[in-house]
């Protein structure tokens, strides 16, 4: 066993067989330490992750102690995938193997699968088949598009897409089966453990819409809420997110600057992890404007924007950063921002949101949690009694600085890199692009070249996570980050720094400071 730290608050444990990963995974969620929030198996490494650096330490420590030679127990059940066999892929994976179409399909279905762990997307499980028959490598190029349903393969795995994603598996058919419904008991169809048929559809098949657990759509009362009237480049509602689901496929979510959210909660009395709005300030589109339809008491945080308030013999100019009456009536229009790009917008009470695994967040890349939002919503407020009083003090903002030092932690796969890369990676200022958001903050620079350029096996990965694809630019993950990754990570920014990362704007650079 190896351990590769992971940022501060993480580490891979890599083994040298996915019987072991398995069988530590096993080991740790039955003695599961105090603060470790995550554990994602993959094939080769099983990813920790904590709440704090102590908590990250002892698990460390724990693992020297358990004993991995019992098999671990899991739930063997059945389950059977009916798949219509029309992927665009079926003639190469045919050609491949050696083996003909027919028989491709034959192989396929002819073998009791077993679901290994999960990861990549909500629902989406990786099966291990009884032979190689059927490995083959993932597409050189990857799909910006695979559609819902897609059965694929990839090295040893088969799996489903249980939503349209980009992706890089071979495609070798269709299911109409849900694969994730968070209203589901348990929510993913396939769990790891199972045993999995796949079950030729003799006719094509159409994927049945996912039921998703949100609340159902209640008339709010003119009289009540408060009314999105434009949304600018995005406005969604955010929270603390859902933690401690990886190992299903689902990233945690939540707000990018969660120092921000937090604030803004606070200057209203609400607890820190009430639902409230988090926008985008983009000088390019429209601003984020909302009207109160009854007396409500909002606060807004985060990047410097310039508040307007409108309404009935009204007209100012007020301050961020402290609680504001808004009468039935007002609007409150949140403009171009000084310094920043993410503004959150508190409502008293919190919003009243849909909730999924227990959270209200908006995940862009699984799209758990309420729609992002549109002109003409109208969004209801919870309760106000039984709140904390509300704060005289303005919060203090931090600088929002266009030029950022961020600091990080080499690793997990730092070795995958050439001395020079490392060098460069360190030295230079990065630009971020414009294809920046929540999933990952695309940045260009003088490109990274490795020294291992062999395929690395998906393994689990955090946000703040420095992932480095085949064009060797970086991409930092944000909070909506997929579980599991397929490219090496150089380095993990320090969890300290990642708020301040995600109010960089378009245009401003970010330089990496090792902060061990």
């Amino acid at each position: 066993m190896r351990i590769r730290p992971c940022g501060d608050r993480a580490f891979l444990a890599e083994l040298d067989s996915l019987d072991a990963v398995l069988a530590l995974h096993a080991a740790l969620a039955t003695r599961r330490p105090a603060g470790v929030v995550d554990l994602v198996p993959a094939a080769r490494t099983l990813l920790v992750r904590a709440a704090d650096p102590d908590a990250a330490a002892a698990a460390r420590a724990l693992i020297a102690t358990l004993d991995l030679t019992a098999a671990p127990q899991r739930d063997d059940a059945l389950v059977e995938i009916r798949v219509h066999y029309d992927g665009a892929d079926l003639a190469d994976v045919a050609q491949a193997t050696g083996l003909s179409v027919d028989a491709v399909v034959a192989a396929h279905t002819g073998q009791v699968w077993t679901a290994a762990f999960g990861g990549f997307a909500p629902g989406f499980t990786y099966c291990v088949g009884e032979n190689d028959s059927l490995t083959v490598p993932r597409r050189a190029t990857p799909r910006t598009s695979v559609p819902a349903g897609a059965v694929g393969l990839a090295g040893e795995f088969s799996a489903v897409y249980p939503r349209a994603t980009p992706g890089g598996w071979q495609l070798i058919g269709t299911s109409p089966d849900v694969l994730w419904d968070a209203a589901r008991t348990p929510p993913a169809l396939v769990a790891p453990g199972n045993r999995v048929r796949y079950v030729a559809a003799r006719e094509a098949v159409t994927l049945r819409p996912t039921p998703a657990e949100k609340a159902a759509a209640r008339p709010v009362p003119a009289d009540q809420g408060l009314e999105i009237l434009t949304t600018g480049a995005q406005a969604l509602v955010q929270d603390r997110g859902r933690p401690g689901f990886a190992d299903l496929g689902v990233s945690a979510s939540g707000a990018a600057d969660r120092a921000s959210a937090a604030a803004a909660n606070t200057l209203v009395g609400n607890p820190p992890d009430a639902a409230l709005i988090e926008c985008v300030a983009d000088p390019s589109s429209d601003a984020l404007a909302v009207r109160a339809r009854e007396t409500l008491l909002v606060a807004v945080t985060g990047a410097s924007v310039r508040l307007t308030l409108t309404g009935p013999a009204t007209c100012a100019e007020p301050p961020a950063d402290t609680p504001l009456v808004l009468l039935a009536g007002h609007t409150l229009t949140l403009g171009e921002a000084d310094a920043g790009l993410r503004a959150y917008l508190a409502v008293r009470g919190g919003l009243a949101a849909g909730r999924v695994l227990g959270s209200a967040a908006t995940d862009l890349l699984s799209g758990e949690g309420p729609a992002p939002l549109r002109p003409g919503d109208v969004l209801a407020t919870g309760r106000t009694t039984g709140l904390a009083a509300v704060p005289l003090a303005r919060h203090a903002t931090p600088s929002l600085p266009r030029h950022l030092d961020a600091r990080v932690h080499l690793g997990p796969r730092d070795d995958w890199f050439t001395p020079d890369a490392l060098t460069s990676f360190l030295a230079q200022r990065w630009t971020v692009t414009p294809r920046s958001n929540r999933i990952g903050m695309r940045l260009a620079g003088e490109p990274l070249t490795r020294v291992v350029t062999g395929e690395l096996r998906s393994e689990g990965v955090v946000a703040g996570a420095v992932q480095v694809p085949a064009d060797g630019q970086p991409v930092v993950f944000g909070p909506d980050h997929p579980v599991t990754g397929g490219y090496p990570v150089i380095a993990v920014v320090a969890d300290a720094d990642i708020d301040r990362l995600a109010q960089l704007p378009p245009g401003s650079t970010v330089r990496f400071v090792r902060a061990d």
